[in-house]
C-alpha cells in the first residue's frame, strides 16, 4: 500500500508543480497591473487575487478603475492561462443609477473603515461631489475629486444620479468664504440655525432679500446666509489669484486652528489638510496628503541654504532618502519669508528656521527634506485649478 502511495504522490508532483508555476505566473501578472494602475491605495481600488480548481484560475475581488481589469484579462489572455474572471468593477451594481452623492453637512468625516471607531482619512465640505463605489450596511467606499477613497457614512450626503449631478454643477450656487458660520432657518441672525458652516461650503442659492441670500442643501431643506458671509461661486472662481500675499493672508487666518488628524477644513486641520485649505481657498485643488503634495509644482534648490525660497512655496519635512531607505515626507508648511513658515502641529502657528529667533524649531529644521513652488505651476505639473476640477 505505502508502495502504491509513493507512486502516487510521484505521479501527482509534476501536475502540482505546474499548478503552483501558473498560479506564480498569474499573480506576478496581477502584481504587475496594480503597480502600473494602482501605485497609490489611497486614490485607487484594486483589490485581486487568484485561486484555482485544478485546472482553471479564478479571479476575484474588485477595483474601480475598468482599464486595469480589461489590461489585466488581455495579459492573462495572451500567457494562454485559462481565467474565470469574478473580479466585481465598482462602482457595484447594487448602487443602480445614484452613484454619484453632493455632501450634505458643512464637513463631512470620511474615514479608512466602515466603522465609526476607524481612523479619520479626510474629510469633504458642503456641496462637495463624490462618487459612490459600494455600500456596506450604513457605509459608502466613495471616492472624493482628488480621487482619494475612503468610507463615508450615509446621512452625510445626497445620493444622486448623473442628470441630477449635471443640475448640481450648472445651478446658479454661493460659497461660504467665512471661516465659521451658519445658515439661518429665517431671514434673522437670531433665528434657529439650519445647520453650521465652514469656509469652502457650497450651497444653491434661491434668491436674495436684503442681507440674506436664501439657500438650498443638496437634500432641499432651505435656509438663509448673511450676504457678507459668502460669494457668487463662479464669480469668487473666476476672482481667484494665487499670490504669495493672498497665499499668506489666507493662511493666517487660520492661526491657532487645533489640530487633528485627518482634518481638512476650518474645524480642525492636519498639515496636508491646512496646507491644501489654504490653497483651495485661492482656487488651486492640491493633493490630499503631504506625501502626495511634494510631487506637484516645481522644485527649489535648497542644498545651500534657503535663499533661494519665496513666500507661498511648500516645505516638506520628514526623513532623507539614504543608501539604505526611501526618502518619507511625513509633514508640510508654508514658506512665508524671512526664515519663517506658517504650519499646523498642535494648532496652526509660526515656525522660524532662524538660531535667533524665539520661535526657532530645531526639530523643523532637522527634518527638513525639500522644497516646491506651487505658484509658477497652476494648470502644469500637477497643480490643478479648482475650476477644471469637478467639484
Amino acid at each position: 500500500m505505502k508502495y502504491f502511495l509513493i507512486l502516487f504522490m510521484l505521479a501527482a508532483f509534476p501536475i502540482f508543480s505546474q499548478q503552483n508555476t501558473n498560479m506564480e505566473k498569474v499573480q506576478n501578472i496581477i502584481n504587475q497591473v496594480n503597480q502600473k494602475y494602482a501605485p497609490d491605495k489611497r486614490t485607487a481600488v484594486f483589490n485581486v487575487s487568484v485561486k484555482s480548481d485544478g485546472e482553471k484560475n479564478i479571479l476575484s475581488g474588485e477595483t474601480n478603475i475598468k482599464e486595469a481589469k480589461e489590461d489585466l484579462l488581455n495579459l492573462l489572455n495572451k500567457e494562454g492561462e485559462k481565467i474565470v474572471d469574478e473580479i466585481n468593477l465598482l462602482p457595484d451594481s447594487q448602487l443602480g443609477n445614484d452613484i454619484y452623492g453632493i455632501i450634505d453637512i458643512s464637513v463631512a468625516t470620511l474615514r479608512t473603515e466602515p466603522k465609526e471607531a476607524a481612523e479619520l482619512s479626510t474629510q469633504a465640505l458642503l456641496g462637495c461631489t463624490i462618487k459612490l463605489l459600494k455600500k456596506s450596511r450604513g457605509w459608502f467606499l466613495v471616492q472624493t475629486p482628488d480621487n482619494y477613497v475612503a468610507w463615508l457614512e450615509s446621512g452625510s450626503f445626497e445620493p444622486v444620479n448623473e442628470a441630477r449631478l449635471k443640475d448640481w454643477h450648472s445651478t446658479k450656487r454661493i460659497i461660504f468664504t467665512k471661516e465659521n458660520g451658519f445658515s439661518y432657518s429665517e431671514r434673522n441672525g437670531d433665528s434657529v440655525p439650519v445647520s453650521d458652516l465652514v469656509a469652502g461650503d457650497i450651497l444653491k442659492e434661491l434668491g436674495r432679500a436684503g442681507d440674506f441670500v436664501q439657500v438650498e442643501y443638496p437634500d432641499k431643506r432651505s435656509g438663509y446666509v448673511k450676504i457678507n458671509d459668502c460669494e457668487d461661486f463662479e464669480m469668487w472662481l473666476n476672482s481667484r489669484d494665487l499670490t504669495a500675499d493672498n497665499i499668506i493672508n489666507t493662511a493666517k487666518r487660520f492661526m491657532g486652528t487645533p489640530y487633528l488628524w485627518g482634518g481638512t477644513s476650518a474645524k480642525t486641520m492636519d498639515c496636508s489638510g491646512f496646507t491644501r485649505t489654504v490653497f483651495f481657498l485661492n482656487g488651486v485643488y492640491l493633493p490630499r496628503d503631504a506625501s502626495q503634495q511634494v510631487f506637484v509644482g516645481v522644485p527649489v534648490d535648497t542644498h545651500d541654504g534657503f535663499n533661494n525660497l519665496k513666500p507661498g512655496d511648500l516645505l516638506f519635512f520628514g526623513k532623507k532618502a539614504t543608501a539604505n531607505s526611501k526618502e518619507k515626507i511625513t509633514h508640510v508648511g508654508i514658506y512665508i519669508g524671512n526664515y519663517e513658515f506658517i504650519h499646523e502641529a498642535g494648532q496652526v502657528h509660526i515656525s522660524s528656521f532662524d538660531k535667533s529667533k524665539k520661535n526657532f524649531s530645531k526639530y523643523r529644521l532637522n527634518q527638513f527634506v525639500r522644497a516646491k513652488r506651487i505658484i509658477t505651476s497652476v494648470g502644469k505639473n500637477g497643480v490643478l485649478p479648482l475650476k477644471d476640477v469637478n467639484y
